[in-house]
């Protein structure tokens, strides 16, 4: 079996970066043939088609790379299988994708998203994303580089750290997180709220609107917000740091970074809703909170990048649920438990980097994608 890769690579600490990297390695490391080339690089792809002369195409990406994950290599006729995550709707290319013989999604709420949105359940197989369980590991919490990680953000050893990472930390449910912590401040122990946000100008006004929140609860002192472009060589160390990692998130196709957190032998604070049913299990790995409210929309503006015209507007029949939001009651209960209770949160860690290493180790993985593609092609 011949296998070309198509993400952002050479990877960048992103997402879907690393989830295309991570299969890519675990190909390799089980001894299947691989390459791997960026997705938007239509020279260098074509150059693998001709002398690599792969069986599969793999692409990691959304809905809307359908042109450089599908079309491009079906154009040197070679078989493409896009791997691939949801943005709340798939608003185009449903005929190219159903052409296909086999899709990869990453969870089963991304599946139901891409049937809603017309794709064939019957041409879609769940992958969930790798994790690097061998950098993603529990440290001792006197580790020197623990201990640099938490005198960096001005946290003492005996504060309690909670952490959320994320492009932004509002989509991965951080105001539902500040408005649980407000409500059990003068009853919890002394405690620091870390959000790690990516630098960019989207999020700019974002990071600002959260702060402000913050002040407005009269939580701005234990509010922190990181906002420096860290790699992912320092990143098992900053969630090793923590105690709780908190992510309720508003959208979530499977949680990456609540997944790494339970590697690192951290108990998570998630959202009973979308990709985390599959990777977190309520009350042992994790505590999932519920549902407080579903934001609908009943039409959306697409442009180039969907493959439509400037300020395209698309109307639904039925009105599309694209984001969630927390009960906040709920994270506020989960997090006493947790603070308050550090044989509770060991107890819930070490049942976590069982569950990922089982389950969700890069490796795992790999071996997976190799026996979907045999049964799908009957490829060795």
């Amino acid at each position: 079996m011949k296998v070309l890769v198509l993400y952002d690579y050479p990877p960048s600490p992103g997402g879907l970066a690393t989830q295309g990297d991570l299969l890519y390695k675990g190909l390799l490391e089980i001894g299947v043939s691989a390459c791997a080339v960026h997705f938007e690089s239509a020279q260098e792809k074509e150059w693998y088609y001709r002398w690599f002369e792969p069986n599969i195409v793999v692409g990691v990406g959304y809905w809307g790379h359908t042109p450089q994950l599908v079309l491009h290599p079906q154009r040197y006729g070679v078989q493409p299988v896009p791997w691939l995550v949801a943005d709340g709707y798939i608003a185009n290319y449903q005929e190219v994708l159903n052409a296909l013989p086999l899709i990869l999604v990453t969870s089963n709420w991304v599946k139901q998203m891409y049937v809603r949105d017309g794709i064939h359940a019957e041409k879609i197989e769940v992958l969930p994303v790798g994790c690097d369980t061998d950098s993603f590991r529990p440290h001792d919490k006197n580790d020197r580089k623990i201990l640099a990680v938490r005198e960096t953000l001005g946290i003492p050893p005996d504060q309690i750290m909670i952490l959320t990472v994320g492009g932004d930390a509002a989509s991965k449910g951080a105001q539902e997180v500040m408005q649980a912590l407000a409500i059990i401040d003068s009853k919890a122990p002394d405690w620091k709220y870390v959000c790690k946000v990516w630098p960019q100008p989207r999020t700019r006004l974002q990071n600002l609107s959260d702060l402000e929140m913050a002040a407005h609860l009269g939580i701005e002192k234990n509010v922190t917000y990181s906002t420096h472009t860290i790699s992912r060589i320092f990143m098992p160390y900053l969630i090793g740091a923590c105690d709780i990692y908190a992510a309720p998130s508003r959208l979530e196709g499977f949680g990456m970074p609540q997944v790494e957190a339970g590697a690192c032998e951290k108990p998570v604070i998630g959202i009973k809703a979308m990709g985390m049913l599959d990777t977190l299990i309520h009350s042992k790995t994790a505590f999932l909170a519920n549902v407080a409210q579903e934001i609908v929309v009943s039409e959306v503006m697409l442009g180039n990048e969907s493959g439509f015209e400037d300020e395209h507007k698309v109307e639904f029949k039925t009105p599309r649920t694209v984001d969630y939001r927390a009960s906040v009651q709920d994270i506020a209960g989960y997090l006493m438990k947790l603070m308050t209770d550090p044989a509770l949160r060991e107890e819930m860690g070490k049942a976590a980097r069982e569950h990922v290493v089982q389950h969700f180790d890069y490796r795992v993985v790999a071996k997976q994608f190799v026996e979907i593609i045999r049964n799908k092609f009957g490829i060795n």
